[in-house]
């Protein structure tokens, strides 16, 4: 049958929508509002901000905090940031936010100065350093956790720009980290190494954010970890909360670090559990909890409610969900995290959406400033963090960015080392998604 003209164009232009999306987009059921999208459009222009401004304009170091509403901070550079900053900084240039310039710019004088400058050991990277010297800073350890992180935003970053000396650069940082000297003689992998005193006692051996730094060792290019590495580390506790199953661990981050660049949606490893699933399960009981809690707390509600590690008034703290009858691990005093759910909303898109709206209309001008939320801020009280922290602001837009897109998870899983370290690990590549686009309305109009 022969189509009437005009409706040619119109059925090319449906045609390319739906071949464009990748498999890997945000899931295709959600669909976000235009005051949806104005709200992510905001709290990601702020978040890539911080990472602006908030890098030292030479070596391009991130520093672990700074006030809310700007200004350059004094602290020391935290690895973890950095990493979050390289991966930013490809969320920013896909929004066109940045130029591609100006971000080839950035990822190559960070990844020289890394490489060069920042202070190291055996390829793992010290967790504070000097932003401006790369110096070891606040006697801190030579990080697992952290190196696994910088790497993560390294690979985004070599993945997202395709360009040769990138790719160079990266490939240099990746082959340099010896895994097996961090397994110090065991199965599982230190938590890190201090010159005055050798490997830190505590290892990854119980699920926490650990997901990624394994994958990542056993799909190394050289050196890699043993392929036992990833069955070596205990899958518990398993909890029972609001009618949900899912090996417990309290603060929220430690359910959204791997997953802001592991793709694990539709997949199961080789001990057969969904990893997906689990973090989705972990955030909306953390939700019922904390909506259970209204009677000590009484701002909190099932749309006003997020624990994880942050500021308080009393000095940085784990916030999480207590184990069920652990009422002596409950440290809650009626704060919340605006991260928590910010890092969870690819989890739950509506349950945190709705609990980020809450908080800012809750806290007002006292939580919301340059860079977006305050790290932590506690309504009962009326304290406010007068900061932000970078691996804060950085989980919140990626995860953000994760839901509206897909981009993170579409650009990283194509790295040859996720995909080898995800197979080793026994992982399946998930069922065909559907390939309708990710649309949200914007201004009247289907973007």
């Amino acid at each position: 049958m022969r189509l009437p003209r005009a409706i040619l164009p119109f059925r090319l232009i449906l045609a390319v929508i739906l071949l464009a999306v990748p498999a890997g987009a945000a899931d295709p059921a959600v669909r976000l509002s235009a005051a949806d999208t104005t709200f992510l459009d905001d709290l990601q222009r702020r978040a890539v901000r911080y990472f602006e401004e908030q890098a030292d304009p030479l070596t391009g170091l991130v520093r672990d905090r700074a006030p809310v509403n700007g200004g350059i901070s004094a602290v020391p550079s935290s690895v973890a940031a950095t990493g979050f900053g390289l991966s930013a900084w490809c969320v920013a240039e896909s929004r066109g936010w940045m130029t591609r310039d100006e971000v080839l710019r950035r990822v190559r004088g960070t990844l020289r100065f890394v490489l060069a400058g920042h202070a190291q050991e055996r390829g793992w990277y010290y967790h504070f350093v000097d932003a401006a010297t790369g110096r070891r800073a606040w006697d801190s350890e030579a990080s697992t956790i952290d190196t696994a992180l910088l790497l993560k935003g390294a690979l985004l970053a070599r993945e997202h720009l395709r360009d040769p000396e990138v790719t160079r650069l990266v490939d240099q940082l990746y082959a340099r980290i010896d895994w097996p000297w961090a397994l110090n003689g065991g199965a599982t992998l230190s938590h890190g190494w201090r010159p005055e005193t050798g490997f830190i006692p505590h290892r990854w051996d119980s699920y926490a954010e650990l997901l990624g730094l394994y994958l990542l060792g056993i799909g190394a290019p050289t050196g890699a970890l043993p392929e036992t590495a990833w069955r070596a580390w205990r899958r518990e506790p398993w909890v029972n909360h609001a009618g949900r199953d899912f090996i417990q661990c309290g603060p929220l981050f430690t359910h959204q670090y791997a997953q802001a660049w592991f793709d694990f949606r539709g997949r199961r490893d080789g001990q057969g559990l969904d990893y997906w699933q689990n973090s989705v399960d972990a955030t909306l009981a953390q939700r019922e909890w904390s909506a259970a809690q209204r009677h000590r707390f009484p701002h909190w509600s099932r749309d006003f409610w997020g624990l994880t590690a942050s500021d308080s008034a009393h000095g940085y703290q784990a916030w999480g969900t207590p184990l069920p009858g652990g009422a002596a691990d409950d440290l809650s005093d009626g704060t919340v995290v605006p991260s928590a759910p910010g890092g969870s909303l690819p989890f739950a898109p509506t349950e945190c959406l709705a609990a980020l709206r809450r908080m800012k209309a809750v806290g007002g001008d006292q939580v919301w400033g340059r860079y977006g939320f305050v790290d932590a801020f506690n309504p009962e009280t009326r304290w406010a963090s007068p900061d932000v922290i970078g691996i804060s602001v950085g989980i919140t837009l990626l995860m953000a960015e994760n839901l509206r897109s897909g981009l993170v998870w579409r650009t990283f899983m194509r790295a040859p080392e996720v995909q080898r370290g995800m197979k080793r690990a026994g992982f399946h590549e998930p069922e065909p998604r559907s390939r309708q686009p990710v649309m949200a309305t914007v201004g009247g109009s289907v973007r």
